[in-house]
């Protein structure tokens, strides 16, 4: 099934989204909201192909957490951290730019694209001969070093959590109500930030997951995380055999429904946002493929809000799509 309802949805057990990132958001240079493009037929792009220069969304609760993490212990020197690849790319930008060190541990079916991103911005890039479970393994061993802060975005850290808290600003600089929030979902920290904003302002939340890693979907179902195959996607911000930790209790609540979206959906997605002028990368364009592919869900649709979470991040893998 590509769509299914969460029948634990319950929005007042959500907790409200946190406030505190906002403003130290506001503060930083360059800072400026992430523009909400008209699709037409009822449908807006929150684009987050370009958030402090980065071309993804993860720079907000990066540097939050980063934040967080310094006020806590003002002696941390280095940031370690687990990636796909936009998120590890976050972490070693920040780091550059509050005179850290940064090592980022990627799995290794992870793009040379990516990995070149994060090492040009002066972090220590460690390929695991493994998935992303086991980079998030790696990761925190390496963390708990001291002098060393783990800035996870999955498991059940302090970090874990403020980056979830660092998301709210994408959803307070919106503008203008909508029905329904379509988010793209890996381990859950962002769709948490959606889930809470939703919560909070009666908008539906629908999560899009690759079909082949619908972690959320099958722990929705289950009533409790529950662990995935995951044999690889294009999709790979996304690529994510298990929820987060931090995220979970606010998922199972929170995400009216889940739809799940194939390699050649997404594709198809990223070329008809590509006729639009908009180049956005595989994770991004999952939802406007997820909208075309929730037609069983039963959600209003006269304002419908897409957030496409990122820029062609693999340069060669947009190409090879769209042309």
């Amino acid at each position: 099934m590509s769509s299914v309802l969460n029948p634990q949805y319950l929005p007042t057990a959500v907790p409200p989204p946190s406030g505190e990132a906002l403003a130290f958001h506001r503060a930083l240079p360059g800072y400026v909201p992430t523009p909400v493009r008209d699709l037409g037929g009822g449908v807006w792009l929150k684009d987050e192909s370009d958030r402090f220069g980065l071309p993804a969304f993860k720079v907000l609760g990066v540097s939050w957490a980063v934040e967080r993490a310094l006020r806590e212990d003002p002696g941390v020197q280095t940031l370690v951290a687990a990636s796909a690849g936009n998120h590890g790319r976050a972490v070693a930008h920040v780091a550059a730019r509050r005179g850290l060190r940064a090592r980022v541990f990627l799995p290794a079916r992870s793009v040379a694209a990516r990995r070149e991103a994060i090492a040009a911005e002066g972090a220590d890039v460690v390929v695991v001969d493994g998935t992303y479970e086991d980079a998030v393994r790696l990761a925190a061993e390496e963390g708990a070093q001291p002098g060393f802060v783990e800035l996870a975005d999955v498991g059940s850290s302090g970090p874990a959590h403020w980056v979830i808290d660092g998301y709210a600003t994408l959803f307070a600089e919106l503008d203008q109500a909508f029905d329904t929030i379509f988010v793209p979902v890996g381990v859950g920290s962002l769709g948490a930030a959606a889930a809470r904003y939703g919560a909070a302002t009666g908008t539906t939340v629908i999560a899009v997951e690759p079909d082949v890693a619908a972690c959320l979907t099958a722990s929705l179902l289950a009533g409790e995380p529950t662990v995935v195959d995951t044999p690889g996607t294009a999709m790979a911000g996304l690529d994510c055999a298990e929820v987060s930790e931090a995220a979970w209790p606010t998922l199972k609540h929170g995400i009216t429904g889940t739809v799940t979206v194939s390699e050649e959906q997404t594709a198809a997605a990223m070329r008809e946002l590509a006729a639009l002028g908009l180049a956005i990368g595989h994770s991004g364009a999952a939802t406007l493929a997820g909208l075309h592919a929730a037609t069983e869900l039963p959600i209003k649709r006269e304002r419908v809000l897409l957030i496409a979470t990122e820029g062609p991040t693999d340069p060669e893998g947009y190409r090879a799509v769209v042309g």
